[in-house]
């Protein structure tokens, strides 16, 4: 789990790329180091923009918006 505090004028969808740069996915296996980028990504509307779309394709990441 990841916690960024951001000021209260700021959108939330700004900050999805610095909260998947913290993000560490355990690794349910005892061998191994942990896994940096998880497979998938839900979120809601909020953080459904292109940079963030973009971002998430370009790590190899599946990006899921209902």
């Amino acid at each position: 789990m990841v916690i960024i505090v951001t000021g209260g004028q700021c959108h939330d969808g700004v900050v999805l790329p610095d909260v998947l740069e913290e993000l560490r996915v355990p690794n349910l296996s005892d061998a191994g180091r942990p896994r940096v980028r998880p497979n998938v990504v839900i979120a809601d509307r909020a953080y459904s923009s292109a940079a963030n779309r973009d971002h998430c394709r370009r790590q190899g990441i599946k990006f899921v918006s209902p």
